[in-house]
């Protein structure tokens, strides 16, 4: 045999040997009735089909949009996912520096905690993360707007390191009326923490003024921080915030005073305990005091009460007064009035104020402060809402209605 026909004679044997392979396959296959091979782990075919991967993990940013400009200094970075467990957001600045920020309590917004500056550009990324670690992606650069003419002064009535009474609001003001239409977004942006923990709400109070209260008094020794984060933030007709603040302050002991005109006793409970009681004298018929729940507002250890332009002629006076607790704006004060000591705990004499004894009146005025509830019952009229620090004049149901966000 040459060389050629060796090879075409083993050419020949592997063909055939083949042949006869593919016939013992077939003729196996045939034996299994139709069934999925063995060697295949019963899933038919000759090789596994492709890893289903599961639906797609996408994330948007819906605002604001990428290449925005004039962009509020103090943005809300709205998002969606689809398809995810989670979804983180990160913020930089144009030097790469992260921005703080809090995320919503449902996952699709994001704010910073300050301001902005004025023409920066940011850039923020959003990834969502869903099943066996698949994720998708969304990034956002825009522009913040330059620095407007028109702004909105921000202050807080009380200041860092006050001590006040279980009854005292939180009180900040505007400098420039904020319409109804803002206000909710205004809203947003004042965070309130307290430790303990305890329930509450903002109140607007008039389009200038905000005030918060918790559901039932501050309980003693509780630690307040609040932060109105408002600088950039539209306020309505081309203004915006000027600034952040800030505010750490701490409530005090609990001293509640109670004042009965049944009774004509003013009743002092100290940290849930009655420590004193007072005889009163209150307004006279024509001068009723007013039924209600306020707080001292101010104290003047010496002061004068001048109603010479108020009252009609002949009935106007001007005295001097010690130990005086304002109570409401129209000039209701708990204070001393040695005139009518006499009379107090049996008969009303003042003009609408609650009269108490000089050395009562400096008993009290050693240890009363700011925010300190005074509830006055039984007279026949009763204190309008506003004259006054009135939080605690309304159910906690009507002072949630106050909040833009109820």
């Amino acid at each position: 045999m040459n060389a050629s026909a060796g090879r075409s004679g083993r050419r020949a044997w592997r063909m055939a040997s083949a042949a006869a392979l593919t016939a013992a396959v077939l003729a196996t296959g045939a034996c299994t009735g139709g069934g999925s091979p063995a060697w295949n782990d019963g899933k038919g075919g000759a090789s596994a089909p492709a890893e289903d991967k599961g639906p797609q993990v996408t994330a948007a940013i819906t605002s604001p949009a990428s290449e925005s400009a004039d962009v509020p200094a103090v943005p809300t970075i709205e998002f969606t996912t689809s398809n995810a467990d989670d979804a983180e957001i990160a913020v930089t600045d144009a030097d790469g520096t992260a921005v703080e920020g809090t995320t919503a309590e449902d996952g699709k917004s994001w704010v910073p905690a300050k301001q902005l500056a004025w023409g920066g550009t940011y850039t923020a990324t959003v990834t969502a993360t869903g099943a066996e670690g698949r994720t998708g992606t969304a990034v956002s650069t825009f522009t913040v707007m330059r620095k407007p003419a028109n702004l909105v002064r921000v202050s807080s009535f009380l200041g860092d390191g006050q001590t006040v009474g279980v009854g005292m609001p939180m009180i900040v003001r505007f400098g420039r009326a904020v319409p109804e239409k803002y206000r909710a977004d205004v809203e947003r942006r004042m965070v309130l923490e307290s430790t303990p923990k305890q329930e509450g709400t903002w109140h607007w109070y008039s389009p200038t003024e905000i005030h918060y209260r918790p559901k039932a008094y501050w309980q003693p020794d509780t630690k307040i921080s609040y932060s109105v984060n408002l600088g950039g933030v539209p306020m309505g007709d081309g203004w915006y915030g000027r600034s952040d603040l800030t505010v750490d302050l701490k409530i005090g002991r609990s001293f509640v005073m109670t004042v009965d005109n049944a009774s004509k006793q003013m009743t002092v409970t100290q940290n849930g305990k009655v420590v004193k009681k007072i005889p009163v004298s209150l307004g006279k018929k024509s001068t009723p005091s007013s039924s209600g729940t306020m707080v001292v507002i101010e104290k003047k250890r010496k002061t004068v009460f001048d109603t010479m332009d108020e009252l009609p002629e002949g009935e106007g006076y001007r005295t001097d007064i010690e130990y005086a607790q304002r109570l409401t704006w129209g000039g209701e004060f708990i204070h001393a009035a040695p005139w009518s000591e006499g009379v107090q705990g049996r008969t009303n004499v003042s003009h609408g104020c609650v009269n108490v004894s000089m050395k009562e009146g400096a008993w009290l005025f050693a240890r009363t402060m700011l925010g300190d509830p005074v509830t006055v019952k039984g007279t026949p009229r009763k204190l309008q809402n506003g004259n006054g620090w009135t939080d605690w004049n309304m159910s906690w149901e009507q002072y949630q209605q106050g909040s833009a966000l109820s």
